[in-house]
Formats: structure tokens, C-alpha cells, sequence
């Protein structure tokens, strides 16, 4: 039996182009397709759209995570392994592995003649939403080999943003999230390693849906469609590129720039969700201490008791590569515990 992907039991999660009713585009990680259904089979057609890396799906079928690799270009039929549970219920959740490297569209479900799809629990009320880097993303997280080493040599297949600490963090939250994570970015357009040599920043893709201008035209997203309690900006590593200017001349122009931009970036978050806990994080990603000085200090000019710095204790000090799942789940209970300390409104 085909199910259209608007299937009015699909529950989806994450920021989505719905251009096509029908046809929703995922270009986030983190970005999820939830389905309760009955029977032992399960396909899933999708449509993919690459700029670089090998892609891959994920998928946790009844608890066990799946890795499903899709073709850079066109169409993909994914069969994905349903094995027999007591009652004859699953419970499916595929989800965006990677960055903006790839855009896919989901195109269609397929289960058995004989069976049902059936409703999914209710999403949680609580919500937060990232902003991010390659960390966010959970980019080569996978390689648990090189806990504490700089990255080995890798085509895609290490990244899961179902172990970055944003993700883990919702998790132990009980909350929905939107992760707007893309690696190589940093804060301001020419800066930072996405798209070089015309970088785009994080100024110019936070309030977008599509932003990699290679895999389809800008187009702003609805802010109206998801609001969090709770957003947490983790910008700031990759500004350091192609200069640490920040680490060479804290009161020099450029840096005394950056600060100005990172202040106008909070200010439109805060009018943007007026009453959200913004919380202004880096990593345990290694980094000068100067750009963490420099968040804390324009978290001192806003002046805003719902905007504050959280500094890890092994922040800018963990490690010299992309952070592994140990040192993702090290900084999502760090950071968990800082947001249950805040008392957000409604999460009791």
C-alpha cells in the first residue's frame, strides 16, 4: 500500500520545505519523519539533490538505528529491515544524517496491502531550536576510534546528528528541536569555510529554509510555524578562519566588528521569539579563549536576563577534532542540566 509523505498520521519534525504539499524537503539535520505502522515491510522513495560528500539517511526501527545510503542524485528506493515484534507494531523514525551537502525529498512510503498506519504519541510542547556549526550537526561523530584526535580521512559516512549534542540534549529534555547547523559556517558572510571563497555566514541562512544557493533559490522560512522556549547559538569557531583576528587583536576593527554582528544576531533572535531563554555556548572543540570573551562580553551589553553564556568545563579544551559521541553526550548533560537550572515556562 503506497502512503502519500502529507499522510495525515506521518508526524514530521524540523525546519521543512513544503513548497509541494505533497513533496517535503528536508535540509536540516536533525530533520525527522516519524511513522507507527503495522506489518513487516517498509520502503520509503526519496529524491536527492547533492553538492558534496556521500549522503545517508538514518532510521531507528522499533529502537535499532539504521543507515541507509542514498543515491547523490535522483531517486532512491530504501527498503529498510522490519523485524517481528509481539503485537505486530513499529515504530519508524528516519531522519537527516548530514548538513545542507544534500537536500532530499521525501516522495512516498509503501507497507503492506494488509496493513495500517496508526497514530503517533503527541510531540512533546517543549521545543529549542540551534544554531550551529559542524558540531551542532553532529559531523563525523561516528568516528569513536578518534576520541580526542583530529578527524580521520572521511567522505559523509562518520556524520549523525542523532549523536551531536544537540540532538542528545533535546532528547534528555524530552523536547522537539530544530537544528540549524551547517559545518564550516561562521557568523558572517566571507568568513568561515562554508562556500569559500564567497562564504555564506549564519547572518545570512538563519531565517532561511533553503540557503545553499547550489541545491535550490533562497527562500525565508515561517517563523510563525515553530517557536522555542529555548535557542542556543553555538557560533563563533569558525570565524577564526581565514584569520584568528579575534586571538591576534581582541580590541582591534575586526574583532570590535564581529562583536557588533554578534549583538545585532542576538537582538534579532530576541525579536524574533521575545520570550525565549537564549542561551551562548562554543564547544569542546578547541578555540582561543578570546572568542568566549568576546560572547561573554556582548551577553553583558544586551542586558537581557534571558540571554546568558554557558562555558562547558572542558570548553575550547576537549578536543582538537569534531566532537565523538562521548564527548557529545559529555556536553549535552552539561548542558541539559544548565537549561533545567533556567525554570522555563511550561517545561514543569
Amino acid at each position: 500500500m503506497k502512503i502519500r509523505a502529507d499522510h495525515e498520521k506521518l508526524q514530521y519534525s524540523g525546519r521543512i520545505d513544503w513548497s509541494d504539499p505533497q513533496i517535503p524537503v528536508f535540509v536540516y539535520p536533525c530533520t525527522s519523519l516519524g511513522m507507527r505502522f503495522t506489518g513487516e515491510q517498509l520502503k520509503v522513495r526519496v529524491r536527492n539533490r547533492n553538492e558534496y560528500w556521500d549522503n545517508y539517511l538514518g532510521c531507528i526501527i522499533d529502537g535499532k538505528q539504521v543507515t541507509l545510503p542514498v543515491n547523490k542524485e535522483g531517486e532512491t528506493l530504501l527498503e529498510i529491515p522490519v523485524e517481528e515484534t509481539a503485537d505486530g507494531v513499529h515504530d519508524m523514525l528516519l531522519f537527516k544524517r548530514q548538513d545542507s551537502c544534500h537536500e532530499i525529498a521525501i516522495l512516498e512510503l509503501e507497507i503492506g496491502d494488509e496493513d495500517s498506519v496508526l497514530d503517533m504519541p503527541p510531540k512533546s510542547g517543549r521545543k529549542i531550536e540551534v544554531y550551529g556549526d559542524s558540531v551542532s550537526a553532529g559531523e563525523v561523530s561516528e568516528a569513536v576510534d578518534y576520541v580526542g584526535k583530529v578527524d580521520p580521512e572521511h567522505n559523509g559516512q562518520y556524520s549523525n546528528s542523532w549523536y551531536s549534542y544537540a540532538w542528545i540534549t533535546a532528547r534528555k529534555l524530552n523536547a522537539q528541536i530544530h537544528d540549524i547547523a551547517q559545518g564550516g559556517i561562521a557568523l558572517m558572510d566571507n568568513t568561515g569555510w562554508f562556500h569559500e571563497p564567497e562564504a555564506v555566514g549564519m547572518e545570512t541562512a538563519w531565517n532561511k529554509i533553503h540557503y545553499n544557493t547550489v541545491l535550490a533559490e533562497p527562500m525565508a522560512w515561517d517563523f510563525s510555524l515553530y517557536t522555542p522556549q529555548v535557542v542556543i547559538v553555538a557560533i563563533g569557531q569558525n570565524d577564526s578562519h581565514p584569520t584568528d583576528y579575534m586571538k591576534d587583536d581582541y580590541d582591534g576593527e575586526q574583532a570590535e566588528t564581529w562583536r557588533a554582528h554578534y549583538k545585532e544576531f542576538l537582538g534579532n533572535l530576541r525579536s524574533t521569539y521575545p520570550e525565549a531563554h537564549i542561551i551562548c555556548i562554543t564547544t569542546l572543540l578547541g578555540h582561543d579563549k578570546a572568542w568566549d570573551d568576546s560572547i561573554g562580553a556582548v551577553v553583558e551589553e544586551m542586558k537581557d536576563d534571558r540571554i546568558s553564556q554557558y562555558l562547558f568545563k572542558r570548553n575550547g579544551k576537549g578536543t582538537p577534532g569534531h566532537l565523538r559521541i562521548p564527548e557529545a553526550e559529555e556536553m549535552a548533560e552539561e548542558l541539559a542540566s544548565y537549561i533545567n537550572t533556567l525554570h522555563v515556562e511550561g517545561w514543569e
